[in-house]
């Protein structure tokens, strides 16, 4: 797939446009911006450090690579010229081929609008144009709202990992979620 290609554009529950589309270079400051807003912010994600520009520059790096050459699909949510969501799925190897891991994270201030449900809708899509046969994710028990969106575009819980984080003093245990594409 080509990078900076628009895959849809739709309205956010507040009117805003939103153009789902795969990154490019010029995205590296808002990559940048918004994994570092979700550490600042403690989010339920798995990095609790922030990011220095020279790792970033290495991981967009290995997603235009990989974007490129088919080995990955990696979707962004732009808001008025800036990034504000991503999201991915990468296909498993060997007897699991068949199976995508799917990883999203949406900024602070853009969340309940609609654009998570988009782009898990545009990823299952994405999947299906590409042969999957099953889609999985994780999340941390103590993410609600995440949890809610998969269960409404229809994964189901499949597996907990009791105790699987280590966050601010407390366990949290890691929801396994799947959906079986027909």
């Amino acid at each position: 797939m080509k990078v900076g290609q628009v895959i849809r554009t739709f309205s956010a529950k507040d009117k805003r446009k939103i153009v789902l589309r795969t990154p490019r270079w010029e995205d590296l400051d808002d990559f940048l911006k918004l994994i570092n807003a979700l550490v600042e912010e403690r989010a339920d994600i798995l990095r609790n450090e922030e990011v220095t520009r020279e790792e970033e520059i290495d991981f967009m790096a290995r997603v235009l690579s990989h974007l490129e050459k088919g080995e990955m699909f990696y979707l962004v949510a732009e808001v008025d010229n800036h990034v504000v969501a991503v999201s991915e799925i990468s296909r498993r190897s060997g007897y699991e081929n068949h199976v995508g891991v799917i990883g999203i994270a949406i900024k602070n201030g853009y969340r309940d609008l609609g654009i998570g449900t988009e782009m898990m809708k545009t990823l299952e899509m994405q999947a299906r144009k590409i042969g999957l046969k099953v889609l999985t994710l994780t999340a941390f028990a103590t993410n609600k709202r995440a949890i809610r969106v998969y269960q409404k575009v229809g994964f189901m819980q499949t597996g907990v990992t009791p105790k699987k984080y280590f966050k601010d003093g407390k366990y949290a245990d890691e929801i396994i979620m799947t959906k079986l594409l027909e």
